[in-house]
Formats: structure tokens, sequence, C-alpha cells
């Protein structure tokens, strides 16, 4: 399923990405900075976006088909130089306060532990460091939407790699230790109904 899923992924993702997820992606990463840590980098679509005010990037991808996608893309791409990493967003082989930015794309919706990954993020941050967000999440409270996103998650999540439709990713990004400096809230679109509920923006590590 791994290998299956990292050769047709970017094909899955075109439209969506060709309609909006290639603006929201560039206008989220254009002020970044530092040292960046890219969390579930996939095949590594975001690459040619990252600016030259990155100083060191890292793009932790656990999955060696994926991985292997990545590390094609990083040699063919001649933009910033990219470091890969296995690691796991659950267990960050990083030291405390390693990097000024996360970025996590369309990553929270699959993991096992969703709390336990923001709090490694959180970990990884200096303090005030930033979390770049793009998710898609659960639909608006007692709407229909929600209610087939619910009847549908536990086949859903079986065949798309533990994809969730029902995560509340705002609020275990607040409770992990974060405040909300800037949200989005849009239809992705060109995508199934049940994906279409997003958020993405920026949020800063708090002092506890």
């Amino acid at each position: 399923m791994g290998r299956l899923m990292a050769h047709l992924y970017d094909r899955v993702m075109q439209r969506s990405e060709a309609k909006c997820l290639a603006k929201w992606r560039k206008d989220l990463l254009a002020s970044v900075s530092g040292d960046l840590l890219e969390v579930g980098a996939g095949t590594g679509v975001n690459l040619p976006l990252y600016p030259t005010t990155i100083r060191r990037l890292v793009m932790a991808e656990p999955d060696p088909h994926m991985r292997a996608r990545l590390a094609e893309r990083i040699t063919l791409s001649g933009s910033i130089p990219a470091q890969i990493s296995d690691g796991s967003l659950e267990s960050l082989p990083f030291s405390d306060g390693e990097f000024d930015v996360v970025s996590c794309m369309l990553v929270l919706c699959s993991v096992a532990d969703p709390s336990r990954a923001i709090g490694e993020i959180r970990r990884v941050l200096r303090p005030a460091g930033r979390l770049v967000f793009l998710e898609h999440v659960a639909a608006v409270d007692r709407s229909e939407t929600l209610k087939w996103q619910r009847r549908l998650e536990p086949l859903w999540k079986r065949v798309s790699g533990n994809c969730h439709f029902t995560r509340r990713t705002e609020e275990t990004i607040l409770d992990g230790g974060f405040e909300i400096d800037t949200i989005h809230r849009d239809p992705m679109r060109s995508t199934l109904p049940l994906t279409r509920a997003t958020i993405r923006g920026v949020a800063v590590r708090r002092s506890r």
C-alpha cells in the first residue's frame, strides 16, 4: 500500500493543487526563515516553495517509498539544499528547541496520536517558534457532512493510510501549547466532499 500511495499521491492531488493547494502552500511559506523542519514531507511538493531566507531545511518522512520520491525530487530540483530524515512526527529525532519553524501540511489527519504529534512539534521549536499548518478537518458541527464523515471514517482510514475525516486539529494545536496567529477556513477544491473542510495558518509556541 505504501508503494502504491507514493506512486499515485501527486497524481491524485494534482487537481486540488492546481485549484487551491499550491497557492495556499506558497502563501504560507513565503515569509518563513531560519532553521525549518517539514514533518510528513511526503514526495516533497513544498520543496520549490521554500524561500532563500531559510538557513537550514530538514524534511522528515517516515515512509520509505515516499522518502525515495522525496530524495529524487531534491536531487532534481536544484533548489535549497535539504536534509532528509526518516523521523516520525510522534517521535522526532531532534533536540529540544532545534528549529525556528515547523511546516506541517496534510499530515495530522493520519498520525496515530495528534496530541503527541503536536507535543513533539512544540518540543523541537524554539521559544516563540512558529508552526505553519494546512490540514483538512471535521465539518461544521451538526452538519450532514459531519454525519457522513463519522459514518465512513472507519472504512476510509483503513484504505487511506489512517487518514481521518473528523479530526479537530485547531483544538489540538491550541491544547498543545500554541496560540493561533492567523487562520483561514476554506473548502479544498476538486477533492472528495468529506475532505473539503480545511484550516490553514500560523501558530506560535506558547511558554508554559
